[in-house]
């Protein structure tokens, strides 16, 4: 019998994965049934329980990827030179977060993935794991934003992180409870709240299309 490959092992779980966040999304975590994720995605169940052992694993998944992409577009921006000021940083971030939050995106599981960590001991370390590695990028930033001269030089870089590190999953959940969240808005008190360089003005057409690639 020929062996799988890992390639077509990482399509077969993305295809539950894909499968799962347009049930979530349609139905609701609570309302959706493993049943519906075997006929979504049109596998058996045994197929499907050979990756995922039930819904609480799958909606971790996706909102640990989502994490892992938010992480790595970060990462990406705060590195550049010159230094992004926090406007200019959050203005690519929001961009980036707004196309994954429409009626289908990823990022409207996250709630619902958060709320599950404080209950399941299970849960909470791969959502544990991708909060604190989104936090350390932020202590990073701080870091250069000290070096820049932005911050003093005996600013307390942990606080720092610790405070910006509210910034996006605010503006995510404004954006998908509130809805009424504009994004020019927001920039603009950043820049308020952190008045480094010329203020950022971001345009139409500065998206997440740079960093999504």
């Amino acid at each position: 019998m020929p062996r799988v490959s890992d390639e077509h092992l990482e399509r077969r779980r993305q295809q539950i994965l894909d499968a799962a966040r347009v049930c979530f999304v349609r139905k609701g975590f609570h309302q959706t049934s493993m049943q519906d994720v075997f006929t979504e995605s049109g596998l058996s169940a045994g197929a499907v329980y050979r990756y995922f052992k039930g819904k609480d694993e799958l909606v971790i998944a996706l909102a640990s990827t989502a994490a892992g992409d938010i992480r790595a577009r970060m990462s990406e921006v705060i590195y550049r030179d010159p230094l992004p000021t926090p406007a200019e940083l959050v203005a690519h971030m929001t961009a980036w977060l707004d196309t994954q939050s429409g009626p289908e995106g990823r990022l409207r599981l996250a709630p619902q993935a958060w709320s599950l960590a404080l209950i399941d001991k299970q849960a909470a370390e791969p959502v544990l794991r991708t909060m604190t590695g989104i936090r350390a990028i932020w202590r990073d930033y701080a870091e250069r934003m000290r070096d820049q001269g932005w911050l003093g030089a005996d600013a307390d870089l942990d606080a720092v992180a610790v405070a910006l590190f509210g910034i996006l999953p605010g503006y995510v959940l404004q954006s998908l409870l509130i809805g009424d969240l504009d994004r020019d808005e927001y920039i603009r008190g950043i820049d308020t709240l952190f008045p480094y360089g010329p203020p950022h003005r971001p345009g139409p057409a500065e998206p997440a299309a740079e960093l999504s690639e």
